[in-house]
């Protein structure tokens, strides 16, 4: 048999299929798949904010490395069926919005383990599982830093007043920056963004000047950095 016809047959039997997969490896390897995705299921359900949790989105994490994983038998099984599967993921396109970024990153484990696990390297997909776990964990026991309160004040000032208010504050908060001044009908709204953890005896300080109209102290829910 000349090298022609060696080359020849190769082709035809990699376009005709056959890897050498039998039904026990075909089935450990979906088996692995479903395993890593109930793995990632329960992650994302302990970890997952109460706010932006979504039982759909973990249903589909779950089965998203099986899926994956059959993918990738298929494509190592048969040149063609490869060609196809590329022809064919090229042209979707998915447009559900996402709420969480968090969420991205749950999509890029599951696909990543599918695709892993699908090629047979069943040691990293589990080293890559327990290394996100211990990230994800570690990173939300991480405090995020409270973000400053706004104390609005409205009445009518003198002089003497300002000395009275910033004395107040000065005693009661580490942190106090005036961030607006308004004058209306001789009456005036001042806002001042405060660190305190001493709230109630400022705003009991601030209670007893005859000289404000209106004492608001607004907390901000969110979060912000360091």
């Amino acid at each position: 048999m000349s090298a022609k016809d060696i080359i020849k047959n190769s082709v035809y039997k990699a376009l005709g299929g056959g890897t050498g997969l039998t039904s026990k490896t075909v089935i450990f390897i979906l088996l692995m798949a479903c395993l890593v995705g109930i793995y990632i299921f329960f992650v994302y359900k302990m970890s997952g904010k109460p706010a932006f949790y979504s039982k759909d989105l973990n249903i589909t994490l779950c089965g998203m490395p099986v899926i994956v994983a059959a993918i990738m038998i298929a494509m190592q099984s048969n040149l063609l069926v490869s060609l196809g599967m590329v022809g064919a993921l090229s042209i979707v396109r998915f447009r559900n919005a996402v709420k969480n970024p968090m969420d991205l990153l749950y999509l890029f484990w599951s696909i990543s383990a599918g695709i892993i696990v699908g090629v047979g390297l069943y040691m990293l997909a589990v080293v890559l599982s327990v290394v996100m776990t211990v990230l994800l964990f570690a990173m939300g026991l991480i405090p995020n830093t409270k973000a400053p309160e706004l104390l609005v004040l409205r009445g009518v000032f003198e002089e003497s007043s300002y000395t009275v208010l910033y004395g107040a504050v000065r005693k009661h908060c580490k942190y106090y920056k005036e961030k607006a001044r308004t004058t209306r009908n001789k009456e005036t709204e001042i806002v001042i963004e405060i660190r305190t953890k001493e709230k109630d005896a400022l705003l009991q300080d601030l209670g007893k000047m005859d000289f404000f109209a209106q004492i608001n102290c607004i907390c901000h829910d969110g979060e912000c950095r360091v």
